[in-house]
């Protein structure tokens, strides 16, 4: 809870826990699967996948909105449906429209970059743990829609237009991230800076191992497919946000 303007308020976004980045981590792991599930198998194309799901994600967005405070089921329900947008924006750039993923990462660098600077103008800060009105809950979505079509786009050019492949992939940004980690935890790096690059890169590090486990033997995956590997981390999610519900009311009562 903070205060703003002498009146108490709910964060209205988690902490950042251990139980966060699993969730996180599956979360960007089903926009991957998912998305390519709903615009190939389903055979409803890439656009009109896009469509029907940022309808979804808006009315998604619109309950997460009404609950002034954070609810588990709603805030990560609208998390996942970010990730499938997010996935299927870059999908559409560089399938649709020809856009090359270097300028497409390029693109959702500075459209990242704006947004972060329109918000720190803003609010004059870019912490997630006083998201407590509209405005900041505004500027927050934005970034997290950024930050996953971003990532997208700097894990499809490493893995595919590099030839890197998937687990490689993974592996890369697995190491960099621990190296944020090292940063943040042993050398005292700014915590807001350190929070919003791992964010960044657990997005292609979870669809690398995404892409690792649906696509076929023959372009490198296990060969699981989009249906077996969306049903596995979505079932992992449920449990997850189940626990988070439970043990919400005691971080609520802890923090009050």
């Amino acid at each position: 809870m903070a205060t703003i303007d002498g009146v108490q308020a709910y964060n209205r976004v988690p902490r950042v826990t251990v139980d966060f980045w699993l969730i996180k981590l599956m979360a960007v792991t089903v926009g991957e699967t998912a998305a390519d599930f709903l615009a190939l198998n389903m055979g409803i194309g890439l656009q009109t996948t896009t469509l029907i799901m940022m309808v979804v994600l808006a009315i998604a967005i619109g309950l997460q909105f009404s609950r002034k405070r954070y609810v588990p089921w709603t805030y990560w329900l609208a998390v996942v449906l970010v990730s499938v947008v997010g996935t299927l924006i870059t999908d559409n750039l560089v399938d649709t429209f020809g856009i090359p993923l270097e300028t497409t990462t390029i693109g959702c660098t500075i459209l990242l970059a704006l947004t972060f600077g329109a918000w720190y103008l803003s609010e004059k800060t870019l912490s997630i743990h006083t998201i407590v009105t509209t405005r900041r809950e505004i500027f927050y979505w934005l970034a997290i829609l950024f930050t996953f079509a971003l990532g997208t786009a700097v894990g499809d050019y490493i893995a595919e237009t590099l030839g890197l492949g998937y687990l490689a992939t993974g592996g890369v940004f697995a190491a960099v991230i621990a190296l944020i980690a090292v940063a943040h935890f042993v050398l005292k790096a700014d915590a807001i800076l350190t929070f919003w690059l791992a964010y960044i890169l657990t997005r292609p590090l979870g669809a690398s191992f995404g892409d690792l486990l649906s696509q076929p033997i023959e372009y490198g995956g296990l060969g699981l497919g989009t249906i077996v590997t969306s049903a596995i981390f979505l079932a992992v999610i449920a449990g997850l946000v189940a626990y988070m519900s439970l043990l919400a009311p005691r971080r609520d009562a802890h923090a009050a």
